[in-house]
């Protein structure tokens, strides 16, 4: 116990969980170790128990440890095993005063359900498992709203179940897809899942660098995994002049003329950038995925790929031989929300909120002394000096936040993301906090 001692330089609650963390991050701690307890540390310190207790729940906080009652308090192991690998560590596993780690729209914007299921029919009356999968009204109100003309479009059980159909018709073992660094963890465990290999793109404030883009198509890559709007973990929003950049970089590529482009536009309807797609100029090599996940509610479960009829129908196919369609229940209240009046103005008095508080913190953050760029949509990208050290200091301030490295394919330094769009008041406080932090 004298060797944790003795790696503590300030006597603090947040000096004794820095002093932790960093046993943690060195692997001198490992996953499943046991801490000493609060009085023994307490004694070796010549602290109160109280100070090192604070402590404790910082470093449980941060999700670094956790307690086992009488058993006492352990290094946190590979939690939740049903989760794939890069989803485990990106939300806190304890309750916090400010949970910005999930990534989730914040409830309160989203439109209310009641009046959409009062109007649908209390009866799920499918005649025949051969019938369309889509309820008309929904698939033309989706093609009439489309970025750009479409051969054809299928409802899905989300962007991610998209996504996955998608890669598992088109790519095979061993296939190289281009994706953006960073990304959105799920992404890189598909791709993992399918045995496939990511070739990394990075991104500015207008999407995928094209002369890192251009490099990537010289690996032959069979698809490119690309985020238009509201960039997950960022909040970048393409440009419509880096997107047909992109488009002309992918036509003139001879070792990529057969790529398919990928889009997970998964926060249109409350992204404040206007809708961008590399189809307005690829028509025949795009699939587009739309999501309501973050506009309407994510128990929904409900999205749209539209694209070329030969690539949308091969992922028709392949549902009828898993989950069948997407609930046409679900579609039907889907539809209610589209097109009601009140839900409309609800799903865009969310937008203008979320870009408010985007703006509000990213202003906090530098008035506090440091940088935050304003994203688009619910979260925002933090670079900061130390990760896990960010991330302890945040804890015990009450904060939680989601660490950066599953987002990232390599090295690209340290950083959090934060969802901005949880952010509803004491706007100077959390401001200040991630200033501090990021200078941990």
């Amino acid at each position: 116990m004298k060797s944790v001692a003795l790696a503590i330089d300030e006597r603090t609650p947040r000096g004794i969980a820095t002093g932790i963390a960093r046993l943690i991050t060195t692997g001198d701690l490992a996953p499943g170790d046991r801490l000493p307890t609060v009085r023994e540390l307490a004694t070796d310190l010549g602290v109160s128990p109280a100070t090192v207790s604070h402590a404790w729940q910082t470093l449980a906080g941060a999700g670094l440890i956790t307690s086992r009652g009488r058993s006492g308090s352990f290094v946190r192991s590979a939690p939740r095993e049903w989760l794939p690998r890069r989803y485990r560590d990106l939300g806190g596993t304890q309750e916090a005063r400010l949970d910005l780690s999930r990534g989730t729209p914040d409830p309160e914007l989203l439109p209310a359900l009641g009046p959409a299921l009062s109007r649908v029919s209390a009866r799920a009356d499918t005649p025949s498992y051969q019938q369309l999968p889509d309820i008309p009204e929904l698939h033309d109100l989706m093609r009439s709203t489309w970025p750009s003309p479409v051969e054809s479009i299928t409802v899905t059980n989300g962007a991610l179940d998209a996504i996955d159909r998608a890669l598992s018709t088109i790519a095979r073992f061993g296939d190289r897809i281009v994706v953006e660094n960073p990304t959105f963890p799920p992404f890189m465990d598909l791709l993992e899942q399918y045995g496939l290999e990511p070739v990394p793109v990075g991104i500015d404030e207008h999407g995928m660098i094209p002369r890192e883009f251009a490099t990537a198509l010289a690996a032959a890559p069979t698809m490119v995994v690309v985020q238009p709007r509201a960039h997950n973990p960022t909040g970048v929003s393409m440009s419509r002049e880096r997107a047909q950049e992109l488009a002309s970089l992918l036509h003139r590529s001879r070792m990529a003329e057969h790529a398919v482009v990928l889009e997970d536009d998964h926060s249109g309807a409350i992204s404040s950038a206007p809708d961008v797609t590399l189809a307005s100029w690829l028509p025949e090599r795009v699939l587009h995925v739309r999501s309501f996940s973050k506009s309407h509610g994510p128990d929904l479960r409900i999205g749209a790929l539209g694209g070329p009829r030969a690539l949308v129908d091969r992922v028709v196919a392949r549902r009828l031989l898993g989950p069948g369609w997407t609930s046409r229940m679900m579609q039907a209240i889907l539809y209610e929300l589209l097109t009601d009046a009140d839900s409309v103005a609800q799903v865009e008095a969310a937008r203008d909120r979320y870009a408010q508080r985007q703006r509000e913190l990213a202003a906090a953050v530098r008035l506090a002394g440091a940088s935050l760029r304003a994203g688009d949509g619910i979260n925002a990208w933090l670079r900061v000096d130390d990760e896990r050290s960010a991330m302890v200091q945040l804890a015990a301030a009450g904060i939680l936040v989601a660490p950066g490295t599953p987002f990232q394919l390599d090295e690209h330094g340290d950083f959090v993301r934060v969802t901005v769009g949880m952010v509803r008041d004491e706007v100077a406080a959390v401001g200040a906090a991630l200033a501090a932090a990021a200078r941990a």
